[in-house]
C-alpha cells in the first residue's frame, strides 16, 4: 500500500535553507513549486535521499511551530486513510487533489507528528 517515504523541514527563511541544502550539502533541486518566483516549497536530492523543505513563516524554533513532517506515498490516498482512520489514527485533513496533481491527507502519528499521505498523478 504504501511505497515512498520522505522528511519534509519547514522553515521561516527559503533562501537561507536552499543555500545550506542545496549549495553547502549540494543538493540537487528536482521540484518547485510554484514553478516561477520565490517558492513555497522545494524536493530535492542530496546523494541517495529526498528532502523536501516548506516555507511556513511560523516555523521559528522553539516558538512552537512545526518544524518537520514525515511525506509517505500510497497507491490509493482514500484507502492508505482509510485504513488509517480504522486503526484509530487522528486525520486532520481529508484525501484532496492539489493543484500540482496529487492526492493529499494529512494524519497525526501517536506522538502528534503530522504525516502526509500522498497519492502520485
Amino acid at each position: 500500500m504504501f511505497n515512498d517515504v520522505f522528511p519534509i523541514l519547514t522553515t521561516p527563511d527559503m533562501p537561507r535553507a536552499l543555500g545550506f541544502y542545496r549549495d553547502l550539502l549540494e543538493g540537487e533541486v528536482e521540484y518547485q513549486f510554484p514553478p516561477e518566483g520565490d517558492p513555497g516549497y522545494v524536493g530535492m536530492n542530496i546523494g541517495g535521499g529526498h528532502l523536501g523543505i516548506g516555507l511556513s513563516p511560523d516555523s521559528q524554533a522553539g516558538a512552537g511551530g512545526q518544524r518537520f513532517a514525515l511525506w509517505v506515498y500510497a497507491e490509493s490516498c482514500d484507502e492508505a486513510i482509510e485504513r488509517l482512520r480504522g486503526a484509530g489514527t487522528t486525520v486532520t485533513e481529508e484525501p484532496a487533489d492539489q493543484p500540482w496533481g496529487e492526492r493529499v491527507a494529512r494524519v497525526l502519528d501517536p506522538d502528534g507528528n503530522e504525516v502526509i499521505v500522498g497519492q502520485k498523478a
